[in-house]
């Protein structure tokens, strides 16, 4: 097969999108931009009534916008979504990039109902423990 950028005039390093109209291309980007991120995590911090976004989160930590939020210091609360995911004790390490990182110095993951001490009618253990962070 001949690959002459010549031979195939002006297609060579076209997209499949530059053969659409701009109205059709137009479309597609007000469509791509205004639907749901699916899968995506919305982690957050809460405080009392205050939500910060988490930019970033570890097994040991996580790091958030220096400018969105105050400098956190003690337990707060980590949600995925409206999902109360974990408590944690956490420290600020330091500010780089804009961004300040906090270590956890304990984590206690989050239920939604008191533990038991018993199995359960249907086999299952009594306080399975979700591996959320």
């Amino acid at each position: 097969m001949n690959r002459d950028p010549a031979m195939l005039g002006a297609t060579w390093g076209a997209t499949m999108t530059d053969y659409l109209s701009k109205e059709l291309r137009d479309g597609l980007a007000a469509v791509d931009e205004n639907a749901p991120r699916r899968g995506r995590r919305t982690l957050s911090i809460r405080v009392g009534d205050a939500v910060y976004p988490i930019l970033r989160v570890s097994d040991r930590g996580f790091a958030m916008e220096t400018a969105a939020a105050p400098r956190l210091r003690g337990f707060v609360d980590i949600y995925d979504g409206q999902r109360h995911l974990t408590r944690a004790l956490v420290v600020a390490l330091g500010e780089q990039d804009g961004m300040t990182s906090y270590e956890f110095k304990s984590k206690t993951v989050a239920a939604d109902r008191p533990p038991v001490d018993f199995v359960l009618p249907d086999g299952k253990p009594g306080d399975p423990r979700p591996g959320d962070l």
